[in-house]
């Protein structure tokens, strides 16, 4: 079985939100909220996050969406990525996985890891769509070739144990070994039960692909 907790909705998106604006006051967040009526996009962004973490201002949810979902409809992958977790968890709006994942749609699209990596839990579970194991594999190697670690990790598990996609020792060692490079401990165990059936040349030949993904990976992140 995939190693997850209970929800792992919009990992992304939370780090998004992480990010928050500084705190504001009344008189700013009065000022915020001329300028996002008028479509200043930064004043949006700053202003949906200020409701969604209660950042100078009450928390309030149901503010967070209206503001993140003008936003989301400007086309923003990363507005859209959290109004879907909004919308999955009920945060201020009735819960509806329907359209949780119809902005998650919007944001995999544009190539949103989150987003797709939340698309990819979606399938796995069936929560609101039919369970389709090659879709949630789909999206999850997706995300994990834009480096969500926890999807490299989950898709890992797929290969291991065949489902959804065929079972390939080689290509579960190699996404437990960059989501390894990353940081992700629970995989760096995982190396060590996959490669009990490898050989050593299938293992010398996926750590230095793993390895190769991370040099392209830094340089697109620097």
């Amino acid at each position: 079985m995939l190693r997850r907790p209970a929800i792992l909705f919009a990992t992304f998106a939370l780090a998004l939100a992480a990010s928050a604006v500084p705190a504001q006051d009344n008189a700013s967040i009065g000022d915020l909220k001329v300028r996002a009526a008028a479509g200043d996009k930064t004043a949006t962004r700053q202003l949906a996050e200020a409701y969604y973490l209660g950042k100078g201002v009450d928390q309030d949810f149901k503010q967070a969406a209206q503001w993140y979902e003008k936003l989301a409809k400007l086309g923003d992958r990363r507005a859209q990525t959290t109004l879907g977790l909004i919308y999955a968890r009920g945060y201020g709006v009735e819960k509806d996985m329907n359209v949780a994942r119809k902005w998650w749609d919007f944001a995999a699209m544009q190539g949103d890891p989150g987003a797709q990596y939340d698309l990819g839990t979606l399938y796995f579970k069936g929560d609101g769509v039919a369970q389709d194991y090659a879709q949630a594999a789909h999206w999850y190697r997706e995300a994990a070739s834009r480096g969500h670690i926890q999807a490299q990790s989950d898709l890992a598990q797929m290969y291991l144990e065949g489902r959804g996609i065929p079972k390939n020792l080689s290509q579960a060692y190699y996404w437990f070994a960059v989501a390894a490079l990353q940081g992700d401990e629970g995989a760096q165990e995982q190396l060590k039960k996959v490669a009990a059936g490898m050989s050593d040349a299938q293992i010398k030949d996926a750590d230095a692909q793993a390895k190769d993904w991370m040099k392209s990976a830094k340089k697109v992140w620097q």
